[in-house]
């Protein structure tokens, strides 16, 4: 089918393969520089102050569109705000492609104008936190789609970093250097070969693929404009998601904090589909990163 597509995209059909494009503007401005910057503000980001709203821009799927990746996306969304007199684009919904659905990047954007574009960081630069840092960040998620009973282990070499489940999205930090394997395993095994930085983000999408009775992991290395937004997007359970306890002998514990008083902290961690109730110690904690 896709083939076909594409060969009527050919054939002079382009304008229905092309994303949708709907724009609505709300305050008059001339025009900007073609060849303008225009800065993408994520659907996480906070909204920036003193900025002019201009309009909205949707991009969408015709339902025969073929050619609608992030990148293309964005910027047909860029052209828009030029378009409106707009130096920049704030992101409030994303909808990223699916499997049994659309495959298309789908965005709505409000079109801005700010006075100081330099002081909001491009989708393609690194955290500034992550600069001397002595570990990198591992970005791990996963939309709905095929096989959504089907979960499997994320293991780097020998050892499980995560359990990717349907709708799942974890952040892990990795302070294995060098050139290492991702793989995971259900009736078919599938690899993922990374060279791990210190300082450096890396986004991993995963999904299943269809197999003979089980379905097929699938893994994949995106650059990181793509795939923040992708992982911004994931929409998590909130049963699904966990606190993660630091203690000052260097472990973590993942669980979901109930409540605390001035001894101890009260959770409750989840061990082989079981939940179990305990309490670590204040004295024995070094620092809580609370779930969203």
């Amino acid at each position: 089918m896709k083939h076909l597509l594409a060969f009527l995209c050919l054939g002079g059909l382009a304008i229905s393969c092309a994303p949708k494009v709907s724009t609505t503007v709300s305050q008059t401005l001339p025009a900007s520089d073609y060849k303008g910057e225009v800065i993408v503000i994520g659907l996480e980001e906070a909204f920036p102050e003193d900025a002019k709203e201009l309009g909205t821009v949707k991009i969408g799927d015709t339902g025969f569109t073929t050619n609608c990746g992030w990148e293309v996306v964005i910027a047909e969304a860029k052209l828009e705000a030029r378009k409106a007199g707009g130096n920049a684009l704030k992101i409030v919904s994303h909808k990223p492609p699916t499997t049994l659905g659309s495959s298309c990047h789908r965005i709505v954007a409000t079109i801005l104008l700010v006075a100081d574009p330099s002081s909001f960081q491009s989708d393609e630069e690194t955290d500034s936190t992550l600069l001397n840092a002595d570990y990198a960040l591992l970005h791990v998620y996963r939309h709905s789609g095929i096989g959504p009973l089907v979960s499997y282990d994320l293991r780097l070499g020998d050892t499980v970093i995560c359990r990717v489940a349907n709708k799942f999205k974890k952040t892990i930090k990795i302070r294995r250097y060098g050139h290492h394997t991702l793989w995971a395993k259900t009736e078919a095994k599938e690899e993922l070969p990374m060279n791990i930085q210190p300082g450096h983000e890396y986004y991993i999408r995963c999904a299943v693929t269809m197999g003979a009775f089980v379905g097929h992991p699938s893994l994949a290395l995106v650059d990181a404009g793509t795939g923040r937004a992708e992982f911004n997007a994931v929409k998590v359970a909130k049963s699904n998601k966990r606190d993660v306890i630091s203690l000052k002998d260097g472990r973590d514990v993942e669980c979901i904090v109930n409540r605390e008083d001035q001894d101890n902290i009260y959770c409750t961690m989840i061990r082989g589909g079981k939940r179990v109730d305990t309490h670590i110690a204040k004295s024995d904690i070094k620092s809580i990163q609370r779930s969203e």
